[in-house]
């Protein structure tokens, strides 16, 4: 989760005035809501995130010490190939996470022949990362979903119709699943090179090459 700072200060003269904060992780604002009440000269603050919702320093404290052993900072590149000739598909997802003070990458692909389109597979790709999350038990909280397709970031955003019916009932299981284990869902749309790891992985499983890993990283990514 991540959020924004605002703060009204008061000079020891009575003078006062509002700032606000860039936005930054829920650990990160904590450490400074805290250095900022030591002051003393903070008359009032109010934190927010993504989502407009408004948390007390009780209620952020509790929120990250809940959260320690449980995966959280979760971001998901996905990525889907479809091979005409054979009309095999081949998707994967890369999911970068921490829990209890360390990070790690959990790598999945599969293959598919059941669907019919490329847009199809982006989609089924999606789909096999959200069932990933919900094998990690992550639930009620943002996850920062990755891709490199712009039918289906653009469509999962609102911001594109879904007209085609295969398209549309995708999109709505997605919608569905993400409500169900309230995940709050941000949509981000990258170069292909900046999703290599996902698109590396939708082709090993076009090639029969099956991967299931996880591993611990040496830093937070």
């Amino acid at each position: 989760m991540h959020i924004r700072i605002e703060w009204q200060y008061k000079t020891p003269k009575g003078t006062e005035t509002t700032f606000h904060s860039d936005e930054m992780p829920a650990a990160h604002a904590l450490l400074i809501v805290e250095d900022l009440e030591r002051t003393k000269r903070t008359k009032s603050m109010t934190l927010t995130d993504r989502f407009d919702s408004t948390w007390t320093v009780k209620e952020l404290k509790a929120y990250l010490k809940g959260i320690e052993t449980e995966p959280h900072n979760v971001k998901v590149y996905f990525d889907g190939g479809f091979d005409h000739p054979t009309s095999n598909s081949g998707l994967g997802c890369v999911i970068y996470y921490e829990q209890s003070g360390k990070s790690y990458r959990l790598r999945r692909n599969a293959p598919s022949a059941e669907l019919t389109s490329n847009n199809e597979a982006e989609y089924a790709a999606l789909f096999l990362s959200i069932q990933e999350l919900e094998l990690l038990n992550v639930h009620h909280m943002p996850v920062h979903f990755i891709g490199d397709s712009q039918v289906v970031i653009n469509q999962m955003k609102g911001d594109w119709p879904a007209l085609e019916r295969d398209l549309s009932n995708w999109a709505d299981r997605i919608d569905e699943k993400l409500k169900n284990l309230g995940i709050q869902p941000e949509f981000e749309l990258v170069p292909r090179k900046s999703n290599a790891e996902a698109d590396r992985l939708a082709t090993q499983a076009l090639n029969g090459v099956d991967i299931t890993a996880t591993s611990e990283l040496g830093g937070n990514n």
